[in-house]
């Protein structure tokens, strides 16, 4: 299934037939992400990754596990994120199609949060998203 999924993608950001832009498209992802983040951070994991999931989106989580849509994403959040923690993130890369309709990013997260004795406990990692433009938005669909 993840074969599928990536040889999608590579099919479709190879088969744009119009150029755009790319500095001025790889700005709007970056400004998605900022969004994204920034949403995290006021609203929660859940209300953030419903919001910018795209309508085919696609998150994978521990154990190879996937999960799919908004609404089920909404709900992964809703049962795993602990209110109180706190995601940051930042694009290291980001890849744009000719045609500037479908982006990839990836870069370091740090998850954190405070334990029981009150110290703060992170978590740092690599994250990957590919992002879609729909209806002039940027959203992802894998993440």
């Amino acid at each position: 299934m993840k074969k599928l999924f990536f040889l999608f993608i590579v099919m479709q950001l190879l088969s744009c037939t119009a150029a755009v832009d790319q500095d001025v498209v790889r700005n709007e992802v970056r400004e998605a992400e900022k969004a994204f983040e920034k949403m995290v951070s006021e609203k929660g994991m859940a209300e953030a990754f419903s919001h910018f999931a795209g309508d085919s989106a696609v998150i994978l989580r521990g154990n190879d596990s996937l999960i799919f849509g908004k609404e089920g994403i909404k709900h992964y959040y809703q049962m795993n994120s602990n209110p109180a923690a706190m995601l940051n993130w930042t694009p290291d890369y980001i890849h744009v199609s000719k045609c500037g309709t479908l982006a990839y990013t990836y870069g370091k997260y740090i998850y954190s949060v405070r334990d029981s004795a009150g110290r703060i406990q992170e978590r740092s990692g690599v994250f990957h998203t590919v992002w879609r433009k729909q209806n002039n938005e940027w959203k992802y669909v894998w993440d």
